[in-house]
């Protein structure tokens, strides 16, 4: 029996340990928290995440309660709509779902599969022959050793694989309120007005997440409590929405992170710690349970561990880097775009979203993300 160490229990690490467990590994997960625990409001389930619950059996009790979202809009300063389902396909599925909910369910597969998870375990690094240390001075041998320790990665520096790590001064706080009858259903909305952006998208029957975006200089934009007077000057039709929002709030940075590879002998960068992005497109986490995924199977019935990570690198690596690319540029235009210019902008969105070689760039990882699954099962079976 092989061994797997996994640093982070958030949704890369979990996924991973629980796909490699049902493939006959014994796996250890050290989350640094008192408990496996989901920080957050809601997220979105493109069709590669989907595919993966439904392969390591978590997707009734992840997206239970979730919302199918049928189209994704997009309006401007003038609340002219400037995108119509350019995100969304007939053959991509789309759910937005609680975080804690998809957590939970993730938690609840890695501990069926077997997984152990061990808590307030903070990992200090590790080797490339396959060795973990823990900060408390104890060290863990495996087979395989995977960093999903996040932006700050212990597991990515310690074998030197990062590149730089970049704050893109922007970012946004997640709220959830309480959902009324007349609010949208099965629809995900997006509003924006200068460097402001705005989304408000049905996350279960009783919620809607709303997510405010905005440049890192925007001091009244990320303001504790979230300041509602300021949002609804310009947005004054969500006034509705922002009256719901409660007075604990937090304004998160959104962060970039390049490395000069994901593999270095036996230790794999899975999620932030390999390709932290900004979530613009939606796709951060869903990427993180895709490429954990893969990456267990890649390594079903491999006999050189370090040769199929490298292999499953080259196979993951291009949609992930190009959907990174997409997202940091989806955040400039939709954040630091000079306001002079908003009508320019918004022609020029409108125009992408017509492209169908645009759209394809663009949903990559939703599309071949997918595909890249149902090839890596096929081969496995």
């Amino acid at each position: 029996m092989r061994h797997a160490e996994v640093a982070g229990g958030g949704l890369g690490g979990l996924t991973v340990a629980t796909a490699l467990a049902q493939r006959g590994w014994s796996v250890r997960v050290h989350e640094r928290g008192s408990e496996l625990r989901e920080i957050g409001a809601g997220i979105f389930m493109w069709e590669n995440a989907v595919r993966v619950l439904e392969h390591i059996g978590a997707f009734d009790e992840a997206l239970g309660r979730a919302e199918r979202i049928e189209s994704w809009r997009l309006f401007d300063e003038r609340q002219r709509p400037i995108q119509d389902d350019w995100m969304k396909s007939d053959d991509v599925r789309l759910y937005t779902v609680l975080r804690t909910d998809l957590h939970r369910a993730l938690g609840n597969a890695a501990k069926r599969a077997g997984v152990e998870i061990v808590t307030n375990s903070l990992v200090a690094g590790a080797s490339e022959d396959g060795e973990l240390f823990l900060e408390n001075g104890t060290s863990h041998k495996a087979d395989l050793i995977v960093g999903a320790d996040g932006v700050g990665s212990a597991v990515r520096n310690s074998v030197g694989l990062n590149i730089v790590v970049k704050d893109l001064m922007d970012g946004c706080s997640r709220h959830l309120v309480p959902r009324l009858p007349h609010d949208p259903v099965n629809h995900a909305l997006e509003y924006w007005n200068g460097g402001r952006r705005v989304g408000i998208t049905p996350v279960s029957d009783e919620q809607v997440y709303i997510y405010t975006c905005c440049p890192a200089t925007d001091l009244a934009g990320r303001e504790r409590p979230f300041n509602v007077e300021s949002w609804s000057e310009s947005f004054p039709h969500l006034r509705h929405f922002f009256d719901r929002v409660p007075n604990v709030s937090r304004w998160a940075s959104f962060s970039d992170v390049r490395c000069h590879g994901w593999v270095k002998g036996h230790v794999a960068l899975v999620g932030d710690a390999a390709s932290a992005m900004s979530p613009n497109l939606g796709q951060a986490a869903c990427l993180a349970m895709t490429n954990g995924y893969a990456l267990a199977m890649m390594l079903e019935g491999a006999a050189n561990v370090p040769s199929a990570l490298l292999g499953w690198e080259a196979r993951q690596r291009p949609v992930t880097d190009a959907t990174q690319k997409y997202s940091r540029l989806y955040g400039k235009v939709g954040t630091r775009w000079p306001r002079p210019l908003t009508d320019v902008r918004s022609a020029l969105v409108w125009a992408a979203g017509k492209s169908r070689p645009w759209q394809a760039r663009v949903n990559v990882a939703a599309h071949q993300g997918a595909e890249l699954i149902g090839k890596a099962t096929r081969k496995a079976s």
